[in-house]
């Protein structure tokens, strides 16, 4: 008889069983000495709330709006990279299970599965992230393709211009597509449900790469690939040519200090998504959850504020939403649904995160999450 999943680290465990270790490990693991990915858990951890009892608790309600889409309540998937490699067809799997649950899904660049893959496969609008590439003519060209699947926001990543050394990428040889080595010929032969679902699936390489780029479909690491494609030289300033592009909503992901909250403010994005990548770029930074209530201060209701980095349950996204968030995403605990058990883990994810929030919202109080405040945590 299987053991219940009842939280995300039961599914963080089927995924690791499930995955093969190098797939596995570029989610699961940060960069450098992976300090910052220890203190995201560390930070919500010291978080309390405060117990309310005796209070009328019964009418909650969870639902709340993000860039003036109604959501059932105040989550989204992040963008991912190497999606369909968690799960064959993984991207595919991460929309659907997202439209059913009424929250956002947000493609990666880097994702498998491609633009046109996903648009084709789900009916309901999603977000694109996009990376600014060297060749910014196919970045260009990208922001047209998010234009032409309809997505209902871009999402431009400020803090991977330059990639934080991930070990763990380099002692596995991740490689997309995966190749079968010496090193990883029992590990890869041990999953055959994995490699069937990825044998069966539209793409086992970077989907909306895929022809385009140089080198992207038989890398040596993706870390050389990054330093080779992507643009440091990224500023404020090609904000401008990205708005003549996308007359949309726009998302910037990776703010972390106040004064560049307020810069995003001023160029007048239509929301930020406070993160530190999950622990997986600048080890050294804080926690993301601790700089929130600053960037929160320093934004002053000028655009809207989500919290990514960290949230594995409903406790995580109460304190978040406390602090000031209007939403939280979910990145590593998406992929551990999806890895575990493909779109019905997805779906497994949200629901555990949904009524995790829900009860702690009883217990604290809290009838209305669009309306949560710093009153429910304890201040002892």
């Amino acid at each position: 008889m299987a053991t219940p999943v009842t939280n995300i680290a039961d599914l963080r465990e089927l995924a690791r069983k499930r995955v093969p270790r190098a797939f596995f490990e570029y989610a699961d693991r940060g960069s450098y000495d992976e300090s910052t990915l220890r203190e995201n858990r560390r930070a919500f951890e010291r978080i309390r709330f405060r117990q309310r009892v005796m209070s009328n608790v019964d009418n909650r309600s969870l639902a709340t709006t993000v860039l003036g889409q109604p959501l059932s309540m105040p989550l989204a998937i992040a963008p991912t990279g190497l999606t369909g490699l968690q799960h064959g067809s993984g991207e595919i799997h991460g929309a659907r299970a997202a439209a059913k649950a009424g929250i956002p899904f947000c493609l990666s660049t880097m994702s498998i599965c491609s633009i046109e893959q996903v648009h084709a496969a789900s009916d309901t609008p999603f977000w694109f992230q996009i990376y600014v590439m060297r060749d910014r003519g196919f970045t260009r060209e990208l922001i047209r393709r998010a234009r032409a699947a309809e997505c209902s926001a871009l999402m431009l990543t400020a803090d991977l211009t330059v990639q934080g050394q991930r070990h763990r990428e380099i002692k596995n040889g991740l490689s997309v597509p995966p190749k079968i080595t010496l090193r990883n010929l029992f590990d890869i032969a041990s999953k055959p449900r994995w490699a069937w679902n990825v044998l069966r699936a539209p793409s086992r390489s970077f989907g909306n790469l895929d022809g385009k780029v140089q080198g992207a479909d038989s890398l040596t690491t993706l870390a050389q690939w990054i330093a080779s494609q992507f643009d440091p030289t990224l500023n404020w300033d090609d904000l401008a040519w990205i708005r003549d592009l996308w007359p949309g909503k726009l998302i910037i992901k990776g703010i972390l200090d106040a004064d560049d909250a307020k810069l995003a403010v001023q160029h007048g994005v239509d929301a930020i998504v406070v993160s530190n990548h999950g622990g997986r770029q600048l080890d050294g930074a804080p926690a993301a959850i601790d700089v929130l209530p600053s960037i929160i201060d320093a934004v002053a209701g000028g655009t809207e504020v989500l919290l990514d980095s960290g949230i594995t349950s409903g406790q995580d996204l109460l304190k978040a939403l406390a602090l000031g968030a209007r939403a939280g995403l979910i990145g590593k605990a998406f992929l551990y649904g999806l890895g575990a058990h493909g779109e019905a883990g997805v779906t497994q994810a949200i629901e555990l995160i949904r009524k995790e929030l829900s009860t702690t919202m009883a217990l604290t109080g809290a009838l209305d999450a669009s309306r949560v405040t710093s009153d429910i945590l304890w201040k002892g």
